[in-house]
């Protein structure tokens, strides 16, 4: 199959209805997209794993519908084996059976709790993203009241598994919404 972001977007919207979750995923992709081109791997592959990795989250909200239902559907619709798996690795409670051993997986789990705090963040600031800082956001992380259902342990963890010290993460992953952040901010 070859890849195409067309396609992937179209199966995203199929199962999304939800403007933020579509907002989320788009931010994720970002993340993702910015990775890929450090690592000196393939944009478009860790862009679609970052841009579905929640599409079936709607339907399939409870562990392990999530994301193993979405697994089906990505089969069915012949997406690769290592797409699928990545996805599949970013849910804790599949770890025995998807342990994060590829890059392309621990990426996606390193931005996904992250993206959404940084949103939560930037919502809540005049400029958006502009001017936002790793110690800013350490110091909203501390704040356990705000974006409460973040996994702050996620967010921590998922830079270690990534190999980088958070505040380089947290700025790497800042860099790369604001490319994106029309879109994640339009009418907010």
């Amino acid at each position: 199959m070859e890849l195409q972001r067309s396609q992937s977007l179209e199966l995203m919207h199929n199962y999304v209805m939800s403007d933020s979750l579509r907002k989320h995923m788009l931010a994720v992709e970002a993340a993702m997209r910015w990775y890929a081109k450090k690592f000196n791997e393939d944009e478009e592959k860790w862009g679609i794993v970052g841009l579905l990795h929640d599409f079936d989250y709607e339907r399939w909200p409870n562990p392990p519908d999530h994301p193993l239902q979405g697994s089906k559907i990505l089969r069915e619709h012949h997406y690769p084996e290592d797409i699928i798996y990545s996805i599949l690795s970013h849910a804790d409670y599949l770890l025995e059976d998807y342990p994060r051993i590829h890059l392309m997986d621990k990426a996606l789990y390193a931005c996904d709790e992250l993206c959404g705090f940084l949103v939560a963040c930037a919502l809540v600031r005049p400029d958006r993203l502009e001017g936002l800082e790793a110690k800013s956001v350490r110091k909203k992380l501390k704040n356990l009241s705000f974006a409460a259902a973040i996994h702050r342990d996620d967010i921590a963890r998922g830079a270690r598994e990534l190999g980088l010290e958070l505040d380089e993460h947290i700025t790497n992953c800042i860099a790369a919404l604001q490319v994106i952040q029309d879109s994640l901010f339009h009418g907010s």
